[in-house]
């Protein structure tokens, strides 16, 4: 070593090999730091600037973490959809809907069914009798009831459901020659018989061959004939018989075509029922006209004992 001159400044130190400026300028750390942790190991270049390769990694793990986000939640939605709690809600109703109105048209379909099945019962005079009862109950007094009500002399044997209309007209009426001779009354006939249509009472004409003789019928229904042609009918000439609806009859008494003094008989077609198994009395229509001619002609001429009533 040599020794200091006095009076002369040292030499500056010289640096070591491998140590640059900028190192010492940054952390101003001694060589081994610089060594063991050199700048190209770090996240920043000798600039300062970050690595773009660095960037990408981030993007791509929070699209990464995005991704899953949107599968965790797009999951519970599918199931959701899959569910479908309110299709069972709407489902419901209709099949209730569905099973009332089937229940309604069983109700309809078991009224004929019952009248099929049950036994047919002959009509007695109790049963006209309860009809007017029901009828008139409401809307007339005690004592207008009593006057409506008939006695068991003014009714004909009942048909027991045994004869044909012919064998039963021979059994309630014996003396029915002599009194088809004596008959010579216009507008006005000796039997008369109510029943629910035209083709019934055709019908009825055709099955009582064997009872009338040579003596002359008169159609009394609406169907195909004027009200007026059978007015002309009954002025001029003598009808011994006649059959018709209850509508056409009260018809021709109101408007004075048709007299009820010479009428003995009067005969309802009371058991027989048509393709939907309803009796005369079942169809409201013709149980009206039934008892409104009832009530304002015939009652009076049955219980003056002029007219008897016959249930067939």
């Amino acid at each position: 070593m040599s020794a200091a001159i006095p009076g002369v400044p040292k030499a500056p130190r010289a640096r070591p090999r491998g140590q640059c400026a900028g190192a010492v300028a940054r952390g101003g750390g001694s060589m081994g730091d610089t060594l063991e942790e050199p700048w190209w190991d770090t996240g920043t270049d000798a600039g300062g600037t970050p690595d773009p390769s660095d960037d990408e990694a981030v993007e791509k793990a929070s699209d990464n973490r995005t991704a899953t986000r949107q599968d965790s939640d797009s999951k519970p939605a599918v199931k959701k959809k899959r569910k479908q709690p309110t299709e069972c809600f709407l489902s419901q109703p209709e099949e209730k809907q569905e099973s009332t109105v089937k229940a309604k048209r069983r109700k309809k379909k078991k009224i004929s069914d019952v009248l099929q099945k049950s036994a047919p019962k002959p009509g007695v005079p109790a049963d006209l009798q309860n009809l007017l009862t029901q009828h008139f109950g409401e809307n007339r007094s005690v004592i207008e009831i009593e006057e409506l009500k008939l006695s068991d002399s003014c009714f004909l044997p009942a048909n027991d459901l045994s004869h044909s209309f012919s064998s039963y007209l021979k059994e309630i009426c014996p003396k029915w020659a002599k009194l088809r001779r004596n008959h010579e009354e216009k507008k006005s006939v000796v039997m008369l018989v109510l029943c629910s249509s035209a083709l019934r009472s055709l019908e009825l004409i055709k099955s009582m061959t064997a009872f009338k003789g040579d003596c002359k019928v008169l159609k009394l229904f609406a169907k195909h004939i004027k009200i007026k042609e059978q007015m002309n009918m009954l002025e001029k000439g003598v009808f011994h018989i006649g059959v018709g609806t209850p509508g056409r009859v009260k018809a021709l008494v109101e408007q004075d075509g048709l007299c009820l003094n010479s009428t003995k008989y009067m005969i309802l077609d009371w058991n027989w029922r048509d393709q939907k198994l309803r009796r005369m009395m079942d169809i409201p229509e013709i149980k009206r006209e039934t008892i409104d001619l009832l009530e304002k002609s015939i009652i009076k001429l049955c219980r003056d004992g002029s007219v008897k009533l016959g249930l067939f």
